[in-house]
């Protein structure tokens, strides 16, 4: 049986990778446990396989935005229902910080989940993208280590949002996916748009005796130019809701997109496990 800490370690490195690969404008990898969320990216709803770890709502393939600062905290809570009637529900906090020059700050807190680090306190990371000095950081605050990497490439190069985008402008041609309107509604004090997607897996197309329904729905602020609240049900993996909240629009302290100080800073990009490979998840996080 994998440890708590080596599977802990494993949903931060590969946390960090995905984080890694999108400030090189590479495809992330997959991540190893059915915590981990899609990649969020407006107008694109997350069908298929997770490959992002939850409070990445934010991410959007990497794309740089700027006079438009703001702080805020980030809320995303996935359910579970097994077989037995029994709910697993697990919360993630992450709190995001945008300048006016597009650098983005984003710290994990994986509290929600069990994760703990050796002190008994919740486990966190950190992520900076600063597309001014053409650089990113990937924080392990426990350990005090700092990874960097190169922001190489145009910097809106987004692999997993065309590839994404393909696959809805295919499903929308073949009726697998229905697109529906909301309007618009404000949200936490921000106009936003919404839209709500649903798309039907046949049966029989993966083994199911009848038809699966997953419904997603986001809404959108153009001012932000970020999703602020999303939902999504699906009876494969359950339920999952996401919210933007405590917005504050004005500059965050320059000092968050900085590499802070005591920390060993390394080149190259995240840790990699000792067999140069992740582990499986624990059965349970108990």
């Amino acid at each position: 049986m994998v440890n708590r800490k080596l599977w802990t370690s494993s949903v931060l490195t590969a946390a960090m990778a995905m984080a890694a690969s999108f400030a090189r404008g590479q495809e992330p990898p997959p991540l190893p446990h059915p915590m981990m969320q899609e990649v969020a990216t407006p107008g694109v709803p997350p069908f298929g396989p997770a490959i992002e770890l939850m409070g990445f709502e934010g991410m959007h393939g990497g794309k740089v935005v700027t006079g438009a600062p703001f702080s805020g905290i980030a809320v995303s809570e996935t359910t579970q229902t097994l077989a037995d009637g029994n709910h697993i529900t697990r919360k993630v906090q992450t709190n995001l910080y945008r300048d006016s020059q597009g650098r983005f700050r984003k710290e994990v807190n994986l509290s929600g989940v069990g994760l703990l680090t050796e002190a008994g306190q919740p486990e966190t990371f950190i992520v900076i993208h600063d597309p001014v000095a053409n650089v990113g950081y990937s924080l392990e605050p426990e350990r005090k280590v700092a990874r960097r990497t190169s922001m190489e490439g145009p910097r809106t190069k987004a692999i997993v949002k065309d590839r994404m985008a393909s696959r809805l402008q295919k499903g929308l041609a073949d009726g697998t996916v229905q697109k529906e309107d909301l309007g618009t509604q404000t949200i936490n004090g921000l106009t936003a748009t919404g839209a709500r997607y649903t798309r039907t897996i046949p049966a029989g197309q993966i083994g199911n005796e009848k038809p699966i329904n997953s419904v997603y729905e986001e809404w959108y602020s153009n001012d932000l130019q970020l999703v602020v609240k999303s939902a999504r049900n699906d009876p494969r993996f359950g339920t999952r809701t996401y919210t933007l909240t405590n917005i504050q629009r004005a500059e965050p302290d320059a000092s968050l997109f900085q590499l802070p100080t005591g920390y060993t800073l390394k080149e190259g990009g995240p840790r990699k496990h000792a067999h140069g490979e992740l582990p499986p998840p624990p059965p349970s996080l108990e």
